[in-house]
């Protein structure tokens, strides 16, 4: 009897550790989340309609880790001029007038464990936008379009010949240290 006890023990706990690692493999890939955002914004009116390029808003995309939020200022060089009586872009006036910034709601979502730098991706390694955001320029709200996940990423340096499955030293592929610290 304890030894049957003890071997079901051992099974329940295989089990809920199972289900316990699916569920930790799962945190963070939130892959079709689109939270409400302050200011209505459409990202299918500025990069599709007006073909305005990613990198004019997020321009630390192309300098550093971060694509960044662009300021409020930013956003004021056109809507001086262009449907400045809509109340959304009357938000961006009130909060240029009272120096404060957007408390836009972060979209794409990586674990803190997980090192990314968008100005690699951009500069070198020439990876659009899309490619990792989805057809944003389709978006009226924008929502994450992949899963974000550790085999995603791999998957994509190994179809761009960035790290050949069996290569472990490639610049981009197979050194754990290039994303993990």
């Amino acid at each position: 009897m304890k030894i049957f006890l003890t071997v079901m023990v051992v099974i329940a706990a295989g089990f809920g550790s199972a289900k316990l690692i699916r569920f930790a493999r799962s945190v963070d890939f939130t892959e079709g989340y689109a939270p409400a955002q302050p200011v209505k914004f459409s990202h299918k009116v500025h990069a599709g309609e007006n073909q305005i390029a990613c990198v004019y808003c997020h321009y630390s995309a192309e300098q550093g880790r971060h694509a960044g939020i662009p300021p409020v200022e930013l956003c004021m060089n056109c809507h001086t001029h262009v449907k400045k009586d809509s109340p959304e872009v009357q938000k961006v006036a009130d909060a240029l007038a009272n120096n404060e910034s957007i408390k836009w709601q972060k979209v794409h979502h990586l674990p803190d464990f997980a090192y990314f730098n968008h100005s690699q991706h951009v500069n070198v390694g020439k990876v659009s936008c899309q490619q990792c955001h989805g057809d944003v320029q389709s978006m009226d709200v924008m929502k994450q379009t992949g899963n974000l996940s550790m085999g995603w990423c791999i998957s994509c340096h190994r179809d761009s010949q960035i790290a050949p499955p069996d290569d472990h030293k490639s610049r981009a592929g197979g050194d754990c240290a290039k994303c993990h610290y």
